[in-house]
Parts: structure tokens; C-alpha cells; sequence
């Protein structure tokens, strides 16, 4: 199975065999081809992917992650209903409220994530996580994949790929196999962020995701920004943003100093407007009424691999964040680490 995510910075892909090693592969897209989580040139998507695979010989069968406005996801607290189709009817039913979209005109899927027992002669409820997404929206996505020669088995959410490739992670950022049997305390829970051109947050008990959203604030107004004032190609402003950092200081970092000094001032706004989306997201959940308390946030993707980003976010958010990588991928480059791990986690078994 070939786990694929693809964001403005280019397509990762993430074969993972029987064994869980892993073989990764990146390629770039041309400015403009994705843009906010979704396809905005399939033409330019369709030949990235025929020139990954050439180059590459990955499975063909792929399932692809997404993460867009227009996916939207809600937890609802429910009667507990043994019937299936009658848990599908009340979540169907409930939806209708919740989902800012015609329910005919989208894909809905749903699972049970958790629960309140009955008291004082009160009937025990459950906690469902309803997703849905447009029928054409997921249509843009398979259709490239098709003309690429790939075979989709799979459209699966980002945000639980995420979930799936860093469950369990030690204090110092190492996702560790989860043991038998063994669950998260039912008072905890964790943040994860995909620091991409867009931001993918999820809340998760263990691996069972209570809250997600994406917001289009992530890295990639940064790199315009970057790439804007600086004269820079997108991929160049990458470069710069990673290069510079923000552990040490700037004057002692070589290149152009006036480069330097512009990539430090614009990362250092970025971290502001990323640590004020964190803080919304967070908000928004804490509102939910099943909403179990945020320990800790765990962070992935390109952006977490700009040195002292997560700490210069933690400062201002207030609660422990560490960048994370799957042990799968020991041994890899971290930045590769970083833009691989949410294909990995698309990559693995539900």
C-alpha cells in the first residue's frame, strides 16, 4: 500500500510493506497546481505523479489523504444503538443540523469514539465522529489518480493519517509502537498538527480522533510571503526558512545577511499567526461537550522541521509541544521524515 498526500510543496508518497519499512518518495508540483488541500491544476497533478512513479516503481495502489474546507467533521453525542442501521439513521438524521452542506450531495461515514454511561435511571449515550465530504470534491481527487495509472483503494482523512503514524509518542518526540491492550487514560488528550502549506489539527484520545479541522493558515502564507518580498521561488523560500531557523541568532548565520534577516523577521510573524490558530482550534474544541482536556501537542510536517519552531510555539501556547517522527523512520532525513509522515500513517491499516 502506497500512502499519498499531496500540499502546494510537492507530493509525498510512502510505500510501507508487511514488515513496516518503508520506502519514501518525493516530487515537487509546479506553483499553483494545489492550493488550500485541493487540485487546482489536474493537468500538472497527473504528470507529477506519472514522473514519481517512472521514477520511483511504487505500488500502484494508493490511498490518498485529504484535508480541505470542504471536508467538515463533527462529533455528536447519541442514544447508545445497538442496530447498526438504526445508529446510521439517528447519525444521518443529527448530521443534517450539524453539517454546513447538503447531505445529498455528500459522502458521510461515521464511528463510535467513545461514551457517557446511563445515571439515575438515564440510557447511556455515545460519542460518534461523523465526516463528511463533497462528492465532488473527492471526485478531483480520484480522477487525476486514475489518469495517472494508479489504482485508489482508499480516500481517508489526513488528519487520521496523522493520528495513525504518531500515536504514542515518548517526551522526546519518537512515536513507539503502541502495546497490546494497552489504552490512553480516559482523561487525556493530545493535539496533533501538520504543520503544511495548510494546518491539519486533530485531537485524539489514543487513536481514537475526537476533533479535527484545517486551517488554511499553515507554512504555505509564510513561504508567499517569503517568496514575495524576497524575490525567491516558493522552493527557495523553503530552502531559507529551514536554513535560518529560529535557534540561533541571526548574525551569526551565513548567506546573505539581508536574506537572513528578512527570512528571520517573516518566520518569526509566522510563528504568531500559527501559534493564533492553535489557540482558536483549541478554543473550538473545549466548547464541545465531550471535549477531554489537551495535555500535550505533538507537531509533524514540513514546518516542524524549521529548528526552534516548536519551541518558540510552545512559548506562546503554553502547553508541551514536540515534533515527532514514526520510528519507521530512523535513519532518514529529518526533513524528509517530516513531509513523509503523514503518507506513512495514510499508508497503514485502519
Amino acid at each position: 500500500m502506497v500512502g499519498l498526500e499531496i500540499e502546494a510543496g510537492g507530493i509525498a508518497a510512502a510505500e510501507v510493506d508487511a514488515a513496516n519499512r518503508v520506502n519514501g518518495a518525493l516530487h515537487p508540483l509546479p506553483p499553483d497546481a494545489f492550493q488550500e488541500g485541493e487540485i487546482a491544476d489536474p493537468e500538472a497533478v497527473v504528470a507529477s505523479l506519472k514522473d514519481l512513479w517512472a521514477q520511483h516503481k511504487l505500488s500502484k495502489r494508493v490511498r490518498v489523504g485529504i484535508g480541505n474546507q470542504r471536508v467538515v467533521v463533527r462529533t455528536l453525542r447519541l442514544p447508545a444503538i445497538e442496530d447498526p442501521g438504526e445508529m446510521e439513521a439517528a447519525v444521518r438524521f443529527q448530521a443534517q443540523e450539524q453539517m454546513p452542506m447538503p447531505l445529498d450531495q455528500a459522502i458521510l461515514e461515521h464511528q463510535v469514539v467513545g461514551g457517557v454511561p446511563g445515571e439515575d435511571g438515564s440510557s447511556p449515550q455515545v460519542d460518534v465522529v461523523v465526516v463528511a465530504a463533497r462528492r465532488d470534491m473527492i471526485q478531483s481527487f480520484v480522477e487525476p489518480l486514475r489518469r495517472a495509472g494508479l489504482e485508489p483503494v482508499g480516500i481517508d482523512l489526513s488528519a487520521f493519517g496523522m493520528i495513525r503514524a504518531l500515536a504514542g509518542v515518548d517526551e522526546g518526540g519518537m512515536a513507539v509502537p503502541a502495546e497490546p491492550g494497552v489504552t490512553a487514560p480516559p482523561d487525556k488528550a493530545v493535539l496533533y498538527c501538520n504543520l503544511g502549506d495548510v494546518m491539519n489539527l486533530a485531537v485524539a484520545r489514543g487513536r481514537s480522533c475526537l476533533f479535527t479541522r484545517v486551517s488554511p493558515g499553515g507554512m504555505e502564507p509564510i513561504v508567499a510571503r517569503l517568496s514575495s518580498e524576497g524575490g525567491l521561488t516558493p522552493e527557495h523560500a523553503r530552502q531559507w526558512l529551514t536554513y535560518v531557523g529560529l535557534n540561533q541568532p541571526a548574525e551569526e548565520i551565513g548567506g546573505d545577511p539581508e536574506v537572513v534577516a528578512r527570512t528571520r523577521s517573516v518566520l518569526s510573524d509566522g510563528v504568531s499567526d500559527l501559534v493564533d490558530e492553535l489557540r482558536l482550534s483549541l478554543d473550538y474544541y473545549g466548547a464541545q461537550e465531550s471535549a477531554i482536556p489537551v495535555d500535550r501537542i505533538i507537531v509533524c510536517g514540513p514546518g516542524s522541521a524549521i529548528p526552534g519552531l516548536a519551541s518558540a510555539m510552545e512559548g506562546s501556547v503554553g502547553l508541551p509541544i514536540v515534533a515527532a517522527r514514526p520510528p519507521a523512520f530512523a535513519g532518514f532525513d529529518d526533513g524528509v521524515a517530516a513531509r513523509l509522515t503523514l503518507a506513512y500513517g495514510l499508508a497503514l491499516e485502519n
